[in-house]
């Protein structure tokens, strides 16, 4: 059983899921003037629901609660904070998912008081409804078990932050030396996901890049 519970999303899912989303929109009778992303996670979906819906108003605001892959900052906040006149206009604000929801909740006060639009409705590709503080308008899954939805946009950073987050656990057990093919083996015993080949590799490169790994003769270890 994996020790993070961890689902793989492919390319055709995201359109997919964003189609339906889009739909949601459309049979509530709400049409937006503008399709509001919070980055950056909320990118791809909501340039999908803008191509669903047929609008040609996109901006994006930053509000960020995780910094790590499956590992919480203790507050969300607002990054690079602007202002944009949205008076008289509807907006939809997009994300991947919900999952406390600390985020989107602060992005949505941030433009109601300094945007200004006339309504703002929050539309999401997952809701966790177990670790959700709301529920949004608008969601194409409802989650009831919480899982790390891993997405193609943040395929190589997750896949190095649960490498550190692996090696450091199994260091505490006093393992320190692997090869590039016991990483991979590791990895898939613990998140039950195989990224592929390039990523394995982009992944366990940068790690040694960065200072946390070191090679020597094909063996990979923690560097002290």
């Amino acid at each position: 059983m994996a020790k993070v519970r961890t689902q793989l999303v492919s390319w055709e899912d995201v359109v997919e899921w964003s189609r339906g989303l889009a739909e949601k929109v459309r049979a509530s009778g709400y049409m937006p003037d503008v399709v509001i992303a919070v980055a950056r996670g909320g990118y791809v979906p909501a340039r999908l629901i803008c191509d669903f819906l047929m609008i040609n108003n996109l901006v994006s605001i930053q509000s960020q609660h995780w910094t790590e892959a499956a590992k919480a900052e203790e507050r969300a906040i607002i990054k690079f904070p602007y202002e944009v006149d949205l008076s008289g206009m509807k907006a939809l604000l997009v994300d991947d998912i919900v999952d406390t929801g600390e985020s989107l909740l602060l992005a949505k006060d941030f433009i109601m008081r300094k945007w200004k639009p006339t309504d703002v409705k929050i539309a999401v590709l997952q809701w966790i409804s177990s670790a959700a503080k709301f529920k949004p308008e608008y969601y194409h899954l409802e989650v009831r078990e919480w899982v790390w939805f891993q997405y193609p946009w943040t395929r190589l950073e997750d896949t190095y932050q649960f490498f550190k987050k692996m090696l450091s656990e199994e260091a505490k057990y006093g393992k320190n030396e692997w090869t590039f093919e016991e990483l991979v083996k590791s990895f898939m015993e613990w998140y039950e996901i195989d990224v592929g080949d390039k990523y394995f590799r982009d992944a366990v490169n940068s790690l040694v890049r960065d200072g946390f790994l070191e090679e020597e003769k094909g063996k990979y270890k923690l560097k002290l």
